[in-house]
């Protein structure tokens, strides 16, 4: 068995699925796939961009294309436990490029071990409001689909909850990124030789129950995109500068052990961490270093994922979920603004599958009866040619690709 810090991916043997080998499923082999087997919702865009949308899986975003049908699909979609059609009451992992979960993972607030157990992988299972039941759809149109649904939950200090939560899927136009992005990357993004798909997610949890208080535990909003990983895929993450005796580390990297030194550099503004689903490690970005955008470029496809996200503007002013397996937390609310996981074989040659994440978080909040969180997380796919990627990359994550790859990539091509 092992065990895990913050992370969401957890492997057992009842929980692994290898990865398959072969050729990526299209977008339209994917969509055919969740059709045969749940409820799906698809958005559209005039320039060929897909999303696909399953209410019934927690009301997950599973994938979507820049290219119409015959495109590729971006999110990672777990085929084998799909087909299997056998839930797991620890982890129903069907993929999913985006999901909303809420957090904390680990310590005494903790929403996946029950009062009294040990945080170990014997007695993690994912809360079943997570885990199971359908969503309402509320509202759904060719570019839009809100999704509602309530929860119950317990944390670790027996400190129970019930919510209402709110789930809007909307498609994002150039014109809406360039106003969150700046006028360089809208123009990039309305050229002709340009595909992408750009949408967002904006995700709202309703207190409707008692008060919540700092001393019996807190919630806060957490998404998570799982992507297909590729042997030319990393992560780009900027930073906030500055002395680390004032900011501390850039990036927290010890998560499953130390992360060997040619899957993360650090960079001067950059962490740079390797995306190819074959070793399994976790990165964070604490409230001191946190800036609201990341991405990855995957190489040999020739795509840029950028993702934006609501963030305060000074995060240290705000609590932070601390998602660590650890019993007490000396400090619960002190916590990672972001993170990038990468999926890989456990000790028994098994995991979950070929697949890296990107994720964000909000902040928690003492919420009053009747009152409000809310968290939007915004993901862009762009094809081009790479000396518009890479005019995209020196725009919105401050790193040239030339720079990223001779960093993570120049020993496998000499």
């Amino acid at each position: 068995m092992l065990t895990a810090a913050c992370g969401a991916y957890i492997v057992a043997s009842a929980l692994c699925a290898t990865p398959e080998k072969g050729r990526p499923m299209s977008y339209a082999e994917v969509r055919d796939l969740l059709s045969r087997h749940t409820r799906i919702i698809e958005l559209s865009d005039s320039r060929g961009g897909r999303v696909c949308i399953c209410p019934h899986w927690q009301g997950r975003v599973m994938t979507s294309t820049c290219s119409g049908p015959d495109g590729p699909s971006f999110g990672f979609v777990n085929r084998r436990f799909i087909e299997a059609g056998k839930p797991d009451a620890r982890l129903n992992n069907y993929g999913g490029e985006e999901r909303m979960w809420l957090s904390p993972e680990g310590g005494q607030f903790s929403l996946w071990f029950k009062p009294g157990a040990k945080q170990t992988l014997d007695n993690w299972y994912t809360p079943p409001a997570l885990n199971q039941g359908a969503w309402s759809v509320e509202e759904s149109s060719a570019r839009m689909c809100r999704m509602a649904a309530e929860m119950k939950l317990q944390n670790a200090s027996a400190t129970e909850f019930r919510l209402e939560v709110q789930r809007t899927v909307q498609m994002l136009s150039p014109a809406e990124l360039e106003k969150l992005l700046g006028e360089q990357v809208g123009r990039l993004l309305a050229g002709g030789d340009v595909n992408m798909v750009a949408y967002q997610t904006v995700n709202r949890i309703i207190n409707r129950g008692q008060p919540m208080t700092r001393e019996k535990g807190l919630l806060s909003i957490w998404i998570l995109g799982m992507f297909n990983a590729g042997p030319q895929t990393v992560v780009i993450i900027p930073y906030r500068p500055g002395d680390q005796s004032q900011l501390g580390p850039p990036v927290k990297s010890d998560y499953f052990g130390a992360v060997p030194a040619e899957r993360l550099r650090v960079l001067p503004e950059v962490v740079l961490f390797r995306a190819d689903g074959k070793y399994r490690s976790k990165i964070g970005v604490s409230q001191r270093r946190a800036r609201n955008v990341l991405g990855s470029i995957d190489f040999e496809s020739g795509v840029l994922t950028l993702v934006h996200f609501t963030m305060p503007p000074d995060p240290t002013q705000h609590l932070y979920m601390n998602n660590m397996w650890q019993l007490p937390q000396p400090e619960p609310y002190v916590g990672d603004v972001a993170n990038s996981y990468n999926d890989g074989p456990n000790e028994l040659g098994e995991q979950l599958g070929a697949f890296y994440e990107i994720e964000s978080l909000s902040p928690a909040a003492e919420l009053a009866s009747g009152e409000h969180l809310e968290h939007t997380h915004r993901t862009l796919h762009v094809q081009a040619p790479h000396h518009t990627l890479d005019r995209l990359a020196r725009t919105v994550l401050g790193v040239p690709l030339e720079t990223v790859r001779r960093q993570m990539l120049a020993a496998e091509s000499r």
